[in-house]
């Protein structure tokens, strides 16, 4: 990617890589989960932080790539601490069987990255009977952190470093309903907008990032909540949008990031000292940046958040 690249307050741009952007860090000691690791920009991030010092473990669906990609890391990195464990975020059993074995593992997590997507899909419900982009992009990650929250609040007591929680989002969060999120028609395949449905799935990602920081910082816990845009990337998430798909395919490598510059923004916000402290914002191009009035909107967060934790626990 060439257009749009001046830097911002961070010194980093469009065009900065997820290893410049931690350049000079050492994550030794601490521990982090990536969901969606098995590929593009999750495995990017795998990389990049492994080579940090940090020790990844990958929530993944598909274990063989899982595999391919730990093996990969570590033939690149001798040193790299990176486990695989099978994660299907659009099935509300399999997080919490996933959640369930990491807390039993006895590992610390200092960083939680929700980084796993489907993007545009014709109308499915998952195995919850959910809307499938809601439950996978939105609900399986709410799920999870907030099973997993008590051992990140646990490591940040114990390590007094501070925890950390990304959400990955997208610019398409400006494309969801008008009314925000469809509480109601969760299910209803009555309207389907396959565009629609995922920007909702996506502005959920930043409310809840948004309230759950409140919550934190209410509680005087030292964990933060951020989330952020990758940017428009040349990966296979356009795989259910042909016309999307043939333009990443030919124009789009020349206009759209690559994979190492996708990840930069989700490693940025993950490791760099100069997020210390910050909570509830949304990055792009690893800077602050401005959302939606429905992306500020923090009654439409914590109703969220409440519909949430209903669906968890019905």
């Amino acid at each position: 990617m060439w257009l749009f690249c001046s830097k911002g307050a961070s010194g980093f741009s469009s065009n900065s890589t997820a290893e410049e952007v931690t350049q000079g860090i050492d994550g030794t000691g601490l521990t982090t989960i990536v969901t969606g690791a098995s590929s593009g920009i999750g495995a990017e991030t795998t990389r990049v932080l492994a080579l940090r010092g940090i020790h990844v473990v990958m929530g993944v669906r598909n274990m063989a790539a899982g595999r391919d990609v730990v093996q990969a890391i570590t033939k690149e990195i001798p040193t790299a601490k990176v486990d695989a464990m099978e994660l299907d975020l659009s099935s509300m059993a399999s997080v919490r069987k996933f959640a369930s074995d990491f807390n039993s593992s006895g590992l610390p997590l200092n960083i939680l990255i929700n980084n796993a997507g489907i993007m545009a899909t014709p109308f499915m419900l998952s195995q919850d009977k959910i809307e499938l982009q809601f439950a996978t992009n939105h609900l399986g990650h709410f799920l999870l952190t907030h099973l997993l929250l008590d051992t990140m609040k646990s490591t940040a007591h114990k390590s007094k470093n501070e925890g950390r929680i990304v959400n990955v989002s997208s610019a398409a969060h400006r494309f969801a309903p008008r009314e925000g999120i469809r509480f109601d028609r969760i299910s209803d395949k009555s309207g389907y907008s396959r565009v629609g449905a995922y920007g909702q799935s996506k502005l959920a990602n930043i409310l809840h990032a948004k309230e759950l920081n409140r919550q934190l910082k209410e509680e005087g816990v030292p964990i933060t909540a951020n989330s952020l845009h990758p940017g428009t990337i040349v990966t296979n998430i356009f795989r259910h949008q042909s016309i999307f798909n043939g333009f990443v395919n030919t124009l789009g490598k020349l206009l759209l990031k690559n994979i190492p510059q996708g990840a930069a923004t989700t490693c940025y916000v993950a490791l760099h000292p100069q997020v210390k402290g910050v909570g509830g914002e949304y990055f792009s191009d690893s800077n602050v940046t401005t959302t939606t009035s429905q992306g500020k909107d923090m009654d439409l967060a914590r109703q969220l958040f409440e519909f949430s934790m209903t669906l968890i626990n019905s």
